[in-house]
C-alpha cells in the first residue's frame, strides 16, 4: 500500500523578527500561499493541512486553496513552545478523524523560492532509503573548521573548530540546514522528541532555492530573487 503522505504549513500568528510574517506578501501573494502552491503541485500528497492558531491565517490558508481543519492550541503556539509539539498535535489530530498520515511533510511558509522538485527529493530520499526523516540542507558559505571563530573568556578569538587544515579546501565540507522540506515518517515524529533523535539523511537543495526568511532584509531579498533563479540546478540526496 502506498503510504499517504499529508503536507503540514505551521504558521502561527505571533512573530517577533517580522510581524505578520507568515502574511507578508511577496510577488503579489502571501508567504503562505506560495507553501501551498508548492505542496498542491507535488506529486503524491493527499492533503495540504495548514496548522495556525490564528483565524487571519486560517482564512488566507483556505483561500489558497488549503485545509484548515483544526487550529492550534495557544500553548503551542507561543515564542517558547517547540515546534515539534505542533507537529505531533498536527499529526494526532488528524489521526484522531480517521486520516491515517504515515508520511508527514512539513513546508514552512518563510522558504518561498523552493520548488515543487526540491519536495519531491525529499519525499523520494524518504521512500527509498531506511531513514527516519529527511531534512533539505545547502552548502555553508563558512567552515567552522577553517573561517569561524570564537570568543574566549580572556577577549581574544580562535577558530570555533580547532584542526589542522591549512587551505579550506581541505576541510570537511559543512552544509547549513534550511526551512526548505522536512519530511519524516509519522510514527517518528510521535514516538521522539527531536530531529535528530532518529536515521537523518539530507537533500541539497541549490543555494539559490534556499532562502529562509527571518526579517525584513530575507524579504527584500526574496522579492529580488523571485522569479529569477535558474531552475537548472537539481536537488540531490546528501
Amino acid at each position: 500500500m502506498t503510504p499517504r503522505v499529508v503536507a503540514f504549513i505551521f504558521a502561527r500568528g505571533g512573530s517577533k523578527g517580522l510581524p505578520g510574517k507568515n502574511l507578508c506578501p511577496l510577488a503579489g501573494k502571501p508567504l503562505l500561499a506560495h507553501a501551498v502552491d508548492v505542496a498542491k503541485a507535488v506529486p503524491g500528497i493527499a492533503r495540504v493541512v495548514v496548522s495556525t492558531d490564528d483565524p487571519a491565517i486560517a482564512e488566507a490558508a483556505r483561500a489558497a486553496g488549503a485545509e484548515v481543519p483544526f487550529l492550534r492550541p495557544a500553548e503551542l503556539a507561543s515564542d517558547t513552545a517547540p515546534e515539534w509539539l505542533a507537529w505531533q498535535h498536527a499529526i494526532r489530530a488528524l489521526r484522531e478523524t480517521g486520516d491515517p498520515v504515515d508520511v508527514f511533510l512539513s513546508l514552512p511558509a518563510t522558504s518561498p523560492l523552493r520548488r515543487p522538485v526540491d519536495v519531491a527529493c525529499c519525499l523520494d530520499t524518504l521512500a527509498d532509503g531506511d531513514a527516519d526523516m529527511v531534512i533539505t540542507v545547502r552548502e555553508a558559505e563558512r567552515n567552522p573548521y577553517f573561517n569561524m571563530v570564537r570568543k574566549e573568556k580572556d577577549g581574544s578569538v580562535r577558530l570555533a573548530v580547532e584542526g589542522v587544515y591549512h587551505r579550506r579546501q581541505d576541510a570537511p565540507p559543512i552544509f547549513d540546514i534550511t526551512t526548505v522540506a522536512y519530511a519524516a515518517r509519522a510514527d517518528f515524529i510521535l514516538s521522539a522528541n527531536r530531529i535528530f533523535d532518529g536515521r537523518v539523511r539530507a537533500v541539497v537543495i541549490p543555494r539559490g532555492r534556499a532562502l529562509d526568511i527571518d526579517d525584513a532584509l530575507d524579504l527584500a531579498i526574496g522579492e529580488a530573487l523571485y522569479g529569477r533563479i535558474d531552475d537548472t540546478p537539481a536537488p540531490y540526496p546528501l
